[in-house]
């Protein structure tokens, strides 16, 4: 097994090599947006946790490349897409592709993103190529339905907790949970592996949006890469924001109710009542909980899994770090 930091060098060492092919297509106005998107870095999560997978049945990483070029194409395609849909001025401290280029060029070059995805993952050459195109094909799609869950609660005022944790497993977790089963398929792992991997991967996806959330809120725009305070701007039905509405009563109801409907208020202003307003109800707490309940079941699904705990040991670092967590 290689250590999470070796595997993020080695596989950032092999994406050089593919943007740089994917630089020389042309037309560069099309391309040069997602040269662009790929160069502005992030964590790379999911194409090392699909290699982690992979490594704990096999011995190469080769035959898994593709795959994992195929999951941070996708998942960065989705990324500039959401930007779109948000407005968003910043994507890790960069400005986002729509307000660099134009929204027209985001809109194509992201298209184009998620087809050169599909590209990668016809590469793969595996006697599970059925199981594993299926597998990216059905997650694209979900991924599409859970976006638009979220674009469906803007104009909805029945929203509960539970229509947005549907929303986010569809949005987040699968991608996260895809690529951990696609490492185990290239690597050809036993069925029930490949499973609990799955599982694994979909609880700490439902804990690390849980956590974003938290840290759109309360977090730091220098360490998040995105400006504070946006889902109480654009009045987004977070964990945070539902569980407000739910336990609110009397002059608090009133009051956040008030700032939701308000077109003219200042944004700061808005960002640092509600947040007060989270403070009250202490809803911090309770998402915090639920936080803790989805990655707790995330070890569970490690626990089980049929491999010597050694290999499970970089998985379960992977599992911390993402979660900001020592323990």
């Amino acid at each position: 097994m290689q250590y999470f930091d070796d595997l993020i060098q080695l596989f950032n060492t092999k994406l050089e090599q593919e943007i740089m092919l994917i630089g020389n297509r042309e037309p560069q106005n099309l391309y040069e947006p997602v040269v662009y998107t790929l160069n502005m870095g992030g964590k790379r999560i999911r194409p090392v946790l699909l290699l982690m997978a992979h490594n704990l049945y096999s011995p190469s990483f080769e035959e898994a490349f593709p795959a994992a070029f195929a999951i941070e194409l996708f998942h960065n395609f989705t990324l500039l897409h959401d930007d779109i849909m948000d407005n968003a001025d910043l994507r890790r401290n960069f400005q986002t592709v729509h307000k660099k280029f134009s929204p027209e060029t985001a809109i194509l070059s992201g298209d184009a993103m998620s087809i050169l995805s599909y590209e990668y993952i016809t590469k793969c050459k595996s006697k599970n190529y059925r199981e594993i195109f299926e597998l990216f094909t059905n997650t694209a799609l979900k991924i599409c339905e859970g976006q638009q869950f979220d674009m469906d609660f803007e104009n909805r005022n029945d929203v509960t907790v539970l229509d947005y944790l549907k929303m986010i497993s569809l949005k987040t977790a699968i991608l996260l949970a895809a690529s951990l089963k696609l490492g185990a398929l290239t690597g050809n792992s036993p069925i029930k592996d490949a499973e609990l991997l799955y599982e694994f991967g979909f609880n700490l996806g439902m804990a690390f949006q849980l956590q974003d959330d938290l840290l759109d809120t309360f977090g730091k725009t220098h360490e998040f890469g995105k400006n504070i305070g946006g889902d109480i701007v654009a009045n987004k039905k977070t964990y945070l924001m539902l569980k407000s509405l739910e336990l609110a009563k009397g002059e608090i109801s009133l009051e956040l109710n008030s700032l939701l409907s308000s077109t003219t208020i200042n944004r700061e202003e808005k960002i640092e009542k509600v947040k007060n307003i989270y403070s009250q109800l202490d809803v911090v707490s309770l998402s915090q909980q639920k936080m803790d309940e989805y990655y707790n079941m995330a070890l569970s699904n490690l626990a089980e899994l049929n491999i010597n705990n050694e290999k499970k040991s970089n998985l379960l670092f992977v599992a911390k770090k993402m979660m900001n967590r020592k323990s």
